[in-house]
């Protein structure tokens, strides 16, 4: 197989990738605005309705970036968007933390504290993921100077 096949089928790939994480960015808002809605889980609060503008914010920021890498998903690009999709997500997870929009009853298992732990983790991950999407931006740009 030469290399020109194999960088498109890379590229066909990728794109595909892009445009099915669109299609399921699409969903999840319509699962959460719209049918069945977030009101019908039972452990939400009414307190969720104040984060989910940056809910819907983190996943439209996400819809947005996998639609410009259908166009150009350039290594600069990518490192970007990732930079700014994960500082969407992870302010949204920290104001999760500070509502918690949740009630789990009286239950023998402590969700609560899984629930905090599980936030604890996706804001440290964000942190790391934001860390590395940086280097690699700054790596994509000094490659594309030299």
């Amino acid at each position: 197989m030469t290399q020109t096949m194999t960088q498109s089928r890379g590229v066909a790939a990728r794109r595909a990738g892009y445009g099915i994480g669109a299609l399921v960015n699409v969903g999840l808002l319509y699962i959460v605005n719209i049918w069945p809605g977030w009101e019908v889980v039972p452990f939400l609060t009414a307190e969720t309705a104040s984060v989910l503008v940056l809910v819907n914010l983190s996943i439209i920021s996400n819809l947005a970036a996998n639609t410009v890498y259908l166009v150009n998903d350039a290594a600069w690009l990518k490192a970007l968007g990732t930079i700014f999709t994960t500082t969407v997500g992870m302010i949204t997870l920290v104001r999760i933390w500070q509502v918690f929009p949740f009630d789990f009853g009286s239950s023998s298992f402590n969700w609560e504290l899984l629930t905090r732990i599980i936030l604890i983790i996706g804001i440290v991950g964000s942190d790391i993921a934001i860390i590395a999407a940086f280097y690699a931006f700054v790596k994509s740009v000094v490659v594309r100077v030299k």
